[in-house]
Order: structure tokens, then C-alpha cells, then sequence
């Protein structure tokens, strides 16, 4: 069941079989505000804002591909925000800085299902070079046999592959705006997704790679402060309503590769 009943709320969640239960109220926002026995939980909830900013950014520079996921991973995506907020010892709190850039291999093999990962859906090894100097990115993959290299889950009559080369920029408070900001603003959460055609689920797929390139105009505002992100996924899709192959929401599975 799901709704509420005398003060208690009943949902479910994605990647989630259970039906959750929580009860409504608290303390109200305006006490929150006012008192200054709350002053500690105004100076979380404005970290926590800069956290939520970060996971927004770096989720947009998977360039869709959470739409594959199996779990949420904006949740997953906060609490990492968190925990690199809280590697800062000496900045005040409240005000502490969101920064991937320093430790970028905390995403690098990031899943975005649980269910079943990437590596088990298509079982061949990948080959990538990443150019964070052009933000220029490659994959290729070796030859498929979709009889023994390809997992179809619901048995879908299409598949493709799908890269995406993106950008995430560390996050800081900005005092004059109370309130956090991207440091290179054009940079957080850009993407550049390149598909490939979409092949029949029982084939055999020659190698071919795939190619990625950003602006020049992008490449200008590219500083220290900016992650460069590579994702792959597979994609699985059916007839659509004008006889093309289509994708089918949630068909699918992803990763990053790696972050420079």
C-alpha cells in the first residue's frame, strides 16, 4: 500500500521492494530558522545544499545514462558530496567546499545498477583513451557475439551501445549569494553523448569505436577545478510506433569508466 493514514506516509522507492514507512512533522522550518539551538542544523542543511549541487551536476554529465539505472542514484551521489565536503578540516562550517578534482578516482568504476552491473551485461573489454588536455574521448569495443558476450535481460530485440564524455566542476559557498555555486559554471554538467546504430539482439557485431568531442569554447574554460568523466553503457530497445527501434526505459545498464 501507499498514501497516508493518521500522520503516516507509506511509498516505495526504486531498487527498493519494500514499502517504507514514516511518520509526518518535526520540527517546523520556522523554528529551524529562528532559534539558536538550531544554528548547528542551519549550517548542515546549508552544506547539505552545495552537496545536492554537486550530485545534480555530476548526474548531468552522465548525459541520460541514469536513466538506465536500477537505484537512485542522486541519493548515492549527495552522500559522496558529503564526504568529500567533510575532507576539509580547517574551512568553516557551513561554507565548506564540494571538491571531486582532488580525489577523482572515487567515481572512477562508478555502477549505476546493482542488479546487474555493466561488466556482467556485456561481457567484452573495452579499450578507452581519454584526452582531458582536448576533451576528446574514444571506446572501442572488440567484436560481439550477443549468443555469449551480451546478457538480454528482458529478451529485447535491439541493443546499443552508448559513451558519454562530460565535465563536473568542484563546488563553493559564494557569500554574496549565500549560497553555493559551481566554480567554472559552464562546466558543471556538460556532456557530449555519442550512440551507436542500434543492432538486432541476436547478431554478431564487427569492432568499432566510438568518439567524443567537446567545444572549443568548453575546452577555454577548462581549469583544475573541473573533472573530465567517460561513461559507457548498453541500451536495449524494441519496435517503435514508426517501425525504428526505440529504447525501452530502464533497459540498460551503465558505468564510468574513468575520471581525469
Amino acid at each position: 500500500m501507499t498514501g497516508s493514514i493518521k500522520g503516516v506516509t507509506f511509498y516505495t522507492r526504486r531498487g527498493s521492494d519494500q514499502v517504507i514507512m514514516r511518520a509526518k512533522g518535526g520540527v517546523s522550518k520556522d523554528k529551524i530558522k529562528r532559534l539558536p539551538q538550531y544554528e548547528g542544523m542551519r549550517l548542515q542543511q546549508k552544506e547539505w545544499s552545495g552537496c545536492t549541487k554537486f550530485a545534480s551536476g555530476v548526474r548531468t554529465a552522465f548525459g541520460g545514462l541514469h536513466r538506465l539505472a536500477d537505484y537512485n542514484l542522486s541519493s548515492v551521489l549527495n552522500g559522496m558530496g558529503n564526504k568529500l565536503q567533510k575532507l576539509d578540516k580547517e574551512g568553516e562550517k557551513g561554507k565548506r567546499p564540494v571538491c571531486l578534482s582532488p580525489l577523482k578516482m572515487v567515481l572512477d568504476g562508478f555502477n549505476f545498477n546493482r542488479n546487474y552491473p555493466f561488466n556482467t551485461v556485456l561481457r567484452v573489454s573495452t579499450t578507452y583513451e581519454l584526452n582531458r588536455e582536448s576533451l576528446s574521448a574514444s571506446i572501442t569495443f572488440p567484436r560481439i557475439n550477443t549468443d555469449i558476450d551480451l546478457l538480454n535481460i528482458k529478451r529485447l530485440p535491439y541493443f546499443r551501445v552508448i559513451m558519454v564524455l562530460g565535465t563536473a566542476s568542484d563546488m563553493m559557498y559564494h557569500a554574496d549569494l549565500n549560497d553555493y555555486v559551481p566554480i567554472v559554471e559552464g562546466l558543471h554538467g556538460a556532456s557530449v553523448v555519442t550512440n551507436s546504430n542500434w543492432f538486432p539482439a541476436n547478431t554478431i557485431v564487427e569492432e568499432h569505436t566510438l568518439t567524443a568531442q567537446m567545444t572549443d569554447r568548453q575546452l577555454e574554460k577548462l581549469t583544475d577545478n573541473v573533472s573530465v568523466i567517460l561513461s559507457i553503457a548498453v541500451e536495449f530497445g524494441t519496435i517503435g510506433f514508426t517501425g525504428e527501434p526505440m529504447e525501452v526505459k530502464y533497459a540498460g545498464c551503465g558505468k564510468v569508466v574513468k575520471v581525469v
